[in-house]
């Protein structure tokens, strides 16, 4: 029986690449001469310590085009409240999205069972698999997906495309 995934799985090296890329163009530009702005990843976390407001959100746009450039989504990207850092500065944190939350899977699931679509849709942890004896349906599923607009990246792997490594990226 044909088969698809939907996941949400994030590329460490290719956000590593746009980080480091972002922390070189900060030393490169006039307007962050004299600034001592940081950019650190640990974990799923990425902590940006600046010295204003204007600074974390010049910062805020770099890092959302650097992973546009990388071809990383920048909706896995949860920015958190601006917090006071020691010595006026200001300190941003980041989380880095990765898999589908159970609520979301949940409302995922009920959107393929309310189209009427005769497909089977399963629970795997943070992914979910749907299966059915119809291609055409898979295929208004994963447009049903599409045009859903669900708010993180994912990415729909089929069964034979699953063993090779291909996905097909919906953006969101």
């Amino acid at each position: 029986m044909p088969s698809f995934d939907i996941v949400n799985r994030l590329d460490h090296q290719e956000i590593d690449n746009a980080l480091g890329n972002a922390t070189r163009e900060i030393t490169t530009r006039y307007d962050f001469k004299g600034s001592d702005t940081s950019i650190e990843k640990k974990e799923n976390t990425i902590v940006v310590i600046t010295d204003d407001e204007m600074k974390a959100g010049q910062v805020n746009d770099m890092l959302v085009t650097h992973f546009v450039r990388r071809k990383v989504d920048p909706l896995c990207l949860k920015k958190n409240d601006m917090e006071k850092a020691g010595g006026n500065k200001i300190r941003q944190t980041y989380e880095l999205v990765e898999g589908i939350e159970q609520s979301l899977c949940k409302k995922i699931t009920s959107d393929i069972k309310s189209s009427k679509l005769k497909v089977q849709v399963k629970i795997n942890g943070n992914e979910l698999r749907v299966e059915g004896k119809k291609k055409d349906d898979l295929q208004s599923v994963m447009k049903l997906i599409e045009d859903a607009k669900i708010g993180i990246p994912c990415l729909l792997y089929t069964s034979d495309a699953a063993d090779e490594g291909l996905g097909v990226d919906l953006g969101g």
